[in-house]
């Protein structure tokens, strides 16, 4: 579906990281270089994944992080843009310097720094900073005590996948997760309503993702698809997302017999 997507328009190839699982990124890449495009990854669920043993965001020409509230690794808000194009570093660095030479100026290559380009003030505060780095410290422990979460559930979905109820994340043998999240694929919207419904009445909070792009109001209005996307659009409609945070282990038993009871009742 890439190359059906590609016109003389096109400049780059942006691929998303959903859940911290990457992409094919060799088959991306070799795409790209075909047609002469850039890659950018959207690695904003996916610090401390991997592919084939690259770390998600190291491979395309630009990458960005999250560190959003709800991202694995936070600031509350704000993210990462990684550079791996030497190439686009001065230019970065322009746009981040509200569209200055600022950082030229500081390494004493220029005399003084002015406006050469458009940008905004993409810096953080000392204060969100300092709440980032002590994250980033802590980010193999987040991630290993998440992982045990991701590791309880996938067992527990087992046998309701055998079941029929619903399919499971798939993670391929070649990449590695930091479980950002732990997804459902139910077996249709209106398994996906009641689940949601059910769950909240209980006291415990699930929730879909996104709508897909290409049937988004700014996704009609500015984009283009090459055809039609059957398999986006049924797993927009069936994926929930289960509760998933490092606090959760005291109440991971409840949650998980919660959603079995109400996954095998509407067999009954």
């Amino acid at each position: 579906m890439i190359e059906q997507a590609i016109t003389s328009r096109t400049r780059a190839i942006c691929v998303v990281h959903y859940a911290g699982v990457a992409c094919e990124m060799d088959a991306i890449m070799a795409i790209a270089e075909r047609h002469r495009l850039k890659v950018v990854e959207d690695a904003a669920q996916g610090i401390l994944s991997t592919y084939k043993g690259r770390p998600l965001g190291s491979i395309g020409d630009l990458a960005a992080l999250s560190f959003h509230e709800t991202k694995n690794v936070i600031s509350g808000e704000g993210g990462a843009l990684l550079v791996n194009d030497p190439a686009l570093i001065e230019r970065a660095e322009i746009i981040r310097e509200k569209g200055t030479n600022r950082s030229r100026f500081f390494r004493g290559q220029v005399d003084k720094y002015t406006w050469v380009d458009i940008g905004s003030s993409y810096l953080p505060s000392e204060l969100v900073a300092a709440f980032l780095a002590a994250q980033l410290e802590a980010a193999d422990d987040i991630t290993d005590r998440r992982l045990a979460i991701w590791g309880r559930y996938h067992a527990w979905t087992e046998p309701l996948e055998s079941s029929g109820l619903l399919r499971r994340p798939v993670v391929p043998s070649h990449c590695t997760h930091n479980a950002h999240m732990y997804f459902l694929l139910l077996q249709d919207l209106e398994a996906r309503e009641y689940f949601i419904d059910a769950m909240k009445a209980a006291g415990i909070s699930t929730v879909f993702h996104y709508i897909p792009l290409h049937s988004s109001p700014a996704g009609l209005r500015y984009g283009r698809a090459p055809g039609a996307l059957p398999c986006t659009d049924s797993a927009s409609e069936r994926l929930v997302r289960m509760p998933l945070w490092i606090g959760l282990e005291p109440r991971l038993d409840v949650v998980m017999q919660t959603a079995r009871d109400l996954l095998e009742s509407r067999l009954s």
